[in-house]
């Protein structure tokens, strides 16, 4: 209500200083003609005004303003794939029952366009991964994740990353399979349907954490050569990955 007031208030007084103005300009010159055919050119230029300030200035302001926050963004998805991300994708493939398959699709080279990189993540998202909780340790899986759980906090109390909806999906998944695994003691003695339910928590980490590193990947490769160089020859589904350049 306060800020109502105040406004209302600004506008009387620029509407008197305005009048003020106008009633002195007649005094001096005595030509309302001339007043009005000002006034009326300046009213009619306000839609003119608003249309260019309002819509297509402010709509650059927020794009350059979101170009901002998405390379920020990107720092941070980048600090989580050196942290946790890639070691986890490294992980979470050994429970794939298919992870050949996906290793080929996922063979990012430098050659790779834009075009290549979409139409790869649009595959991963329609892709149904056959994941099977019992084919690797998951004890290993649930000591790595609490070991990063301080990290991972930090990253969700960064505000910027209500404007990435799926990264932040991404971190509340690997949340939720860090709890599951925290709640479970010992994982050979679980019952199937046990086991079925924390194949699907599994597959759910798994392939947003695939679908966010591809768009990376893409990120790395338009703004930062070097470090997509890197993360090629370190790529988490290549069998024979290595930093040593050949």
């Amino acid at each position: 209500m306060k800020k109502i007031n105040w406004q209302v208030k600004l506008g009387a007084v620029l509407l008197l200083l305005s009048s003020i103005f106008y009633v002195t300009h007649y005094l001096i010159f005595k030509d309302a003609h001339h007043i009005f055919i000002y006034l009326l050119g300046d009213i009619a230029f306000i839609p003119i005004d608003v249309l260019i300030v309002t819509i297509i200035i402010h709509q650059l302001l927020i794009r350059r303003e979101k170009a901002v926050m998405l390379k920020k963004l990107n720092m941070v998805i980048g600090a989580f794939y050196s942290e946790v991300g890639s070691r986890l994708l490294k992980s979470l493939k050994l429970f794939d029952e298919k992870k050949d398959y996906v290793g080929k699709e996922l063979a990012v080279e430098n050659t790779w366009s834009n075009k290549v990189f979409h139409e790869t993540a649009k595959k991963i998202k329609k892709y149904e991964f056959s994941i099977n909780s019992k084919k690797s340790d998951m004890q290993d899986l649930k000591i790595f994740l609490t070991s990063k759980r301080d990290f991972l906090l930090r990253l969700l109390e960064n505000p910027n990353l209500l404007e990435h909806e799926t990264f932040t999906e991404l971190l509340w998944a690997v949340f939720h399979l860090t709890e599951e695994l925290e709640n479970r003691v010992d994982f050979k003695s679980l019952p199937q349907s046990d086991l079925n339910h924390l194949s699907g928590d599994i597959k759910r980490v798994y392939a947003l954490l695939i679908y966010e590193w591809l768009f990376y990947m893409k990120h790395l490769k338009r703004d930062y050569p070097y470090l997509f160089s890197l993360a090629v020859r370190i790529n988490p589904f290549s069998e024979s990955a290595s930093p040593i350049v050949v």
